[in-house]
């Protein structure tokens, strides 16, 4: 009577499983320092005083880093140690998260303009006044001299930023090893029933990585720039005012560090493992021969079992011969091309969408950044993996897999188109979209600030120090508002007797003022709302051909 063989079970901790568990969090790392670096565009853009064409070229070298070295490290790396490569890669992406907030410490504080006096006694208490006639205001800073105006230009023209763009090149450069050597790496040696199972917890857990980039950058949003070096008591402005810098450089830090934690385990994994259920005692690590080896066509020996190996000249001698294979295939072309276009589309408006809803919706850098993070990429989440059940229940063919990419694509896109017309009216600024009679559709010129009520006032039109009045008008600064007096200090000071505000057609309660500016109408809100809605399902929709769109990637890789 025979007895069946049991096939040996696994132990829980395999060696696998330790490379899974260690890609995960890699994949988790990487994602949470990509959104971490979109979330902190804006805050980037406002510390270096740079224009948003310049923001575009910073946050485009970490593609420039990627495609130096990506065919490279994808077709020479199969042959290498790949955990040791990742392990390297996670390192390059920790040192430029440290180049990155480096400008951080060589720069001074933060200095935003103001035309608000401080005082650095803290026995004295002296009230601000913002509006004196004939230009007699002791409060006001001297003028500056040639030696400090020279050093206030060379700061704001400074190029600090070139550090942050280095950084994320060298991101760049250290995230290429990662997916195509980590999922090489499991193919090989993962049962093929199990490999799509891993590769789908490997994508699972690292969408979580955006989400909590978006939520660490609406966190250090809301932190002044120079925390722990400045007394916050003599900050005037808030998290929801355009000059506010956030603590971009702390999140940095923090990405850095779980970058540099992820990469640890990779150093101490083998080159190559014994293929998944088969007997470890039949298989010997060291001849394993990989799937990767087979884009070489060795001959062995007679009576021997060891293959050839194979030279880093066979490789590099048959590089161009597989790009050239492979750029022939003319659907796998249109493709890429493809892809260029969503791409570039996707990366341009997840970029610049936290101010595009700050500018448009009068929404604080944080709250945006914050929304994106639970709201829309839940949905991205959420779309990839209807995809993939759609592909599944329906059993598609590359065929039907095209098909439903498209649908997506183009449905999207009209969801896209749509929000174009989800405007908002531009806020009341005095001067500048409305007049001091509350007249609207003014053209703005420097004189439109200047008003009967405020000549007197001798008031600088060259600053922007906003204040809300309770007429719901902003004007641009508290002088020239006309207000008399002030109480408070900090964020909570009050300018009162302001003529600007008494003079306006709108009823007010008083002729008080407060700091910031003034919130957008109720209606306003409401077309925030349809846009957020129609921005979610968008990013749903996009989604959901995401899976479709891989298998047709794959299908036609697989033909070349």
């Amino acid at each position: 009577m025979s007895v069946k063989e049991k096939e040996p079970q696994e132990p829980c901790c395999s060696k696998l499983k330790m490379f899974l568990a260690s890609l995960s969090f890699v994949y988790f790392a990487k994602a949470f320092q990509g959104s971490y670096m979109k979330s902190s565009i804006t805050q980037i853009e406002r510390r270096f005083d740079i224009p948003s064409s310049l923001i575009g070229v910073i946050d485009g070298s970490f593609e420039v880093g990627n495609l130096l070295v990506i065919a490279f490290v994808s077709y020479f790396g199969a042959k290498l140690h790949r955990p040791k490569l990742i392990a390297a890669g996670c390192l390059f992406m920790t040192t430029g998260s440290l180049i990155t907030l480096l400008p951080h410490f060589l720069q001074g504080p933060y200095k935003y303009e103001t035309t608000i006096t401080h005082y650095p006694e803290t026995n004295v208490t002296k009230p601000v006044l913002p509006c004196l006639a004939n230009g007699t205001n002791p409060l006001e800073d001297e003028p500056p001299s040639a030696e400090s105006q020279a050093e206030c230009e060379k700061t704001a023209g400074s190029s600090m930023w070139i550090y942050v763009f280095l950084g994320n090149m060298l991101r760049g450069i250290g995230e290429t090893p990662v997916m195509p050597l980590g999922v090489s790496y499991l193919d090989d040696f993962a049962r093929e029933e199990n490999t799509a199972f891993y590769l789908a917890c490997i994508q699972t857990i690292g969408i979580l990585g955006p989400m909590f980039g978006y939520m660490l950058g609406s966190y250090c949003a809301k932190l002044y720039v120079d925390i722990g070096s400045v007394d916050l008591a003599t900050i005037t402005i808030n998290h929801k005012d355009s000059r506010w810098v956030g603590a971009w450089w702390l999140g940095f830090l923090i990405t850095g560090a779980v970058m540099l934690l992820a990469g640890i385990p990779f150093w101490f994994l083998p080159k190559s493992l014994p293929k998944q259920g088969e007997n470890q005692a039949k298989t010997n690590p060291d001849t394993q021969e990989s799937e990767q080896d087979n884009f070489i066509p060795t001959e062995n020996s007679p009576g021997t079992e060891k293959p050839t190996q194979v030279t880093m000249a066979a490789l590099a001698k048959d590089f161009l011969p597989s790009l050239k294979r492979l750029f022939s295939n003319t659907v796998f072309l249109l493709i890429i091309c493809t892809a260029l276009v969503q791409v570039n589309g996707f990366i341009g408006m997840i970029t610049f969408k936290p101010k595009f809803m700050e500018q448009t919706y009068g929404q604080s850098p944080s709250k945006a950044i914050f929304l994106i993070g639970i709201m829309n990429l839940p949905a991205v989440a959420l779309g990839i993996i209807t995809g993939g059940f759609v592909m599944k229940r329906f059993k598609l063919n590359v065929l039907g897999a095209a098909k439903v990419s498209i649908c997506a694509s183009f449905f999207s896109f009209c969801l896209l188109l749509s929000q174009y017309f989800l405007q908002c009216e531009n806020g009341q600024v005095a001067g500048l979209t409305v007049s001091y009679q509350g007249e609207a559709e003014i053209s703005y010129n420097p004189h439109t600030l200047l008003s009967p009520c405020n000549t007197d006032c001798s008031c600088s039109i060259k600053h922007w120090d906003p204040v809300c009045a309770y007429n719901g008008i902003t004007y641009a600064s508290p002088c020239l508002a006309g207000c008399q007096t002030s109480t408070g200090v900090g964020k909570e000071m009050v300018f009162h007797n302001c003529t600007c505000v008494r003079d306006a057609p709108i009823s007010a309660m008083n002729m008080s003022a407060i700091l910031g500016q003034c919130p957008r109408k109720d209606d306003c809100d409401r077309m925030f709302k349809f846009y957020m809605g129609v921005s979610v399902v968008g990013a749903f929709v996009s989604a959901c051909g995401a899976t479709p769109s891989y298998i047709v990637l794959l299908s036609q890789y697989s033909l070349t």
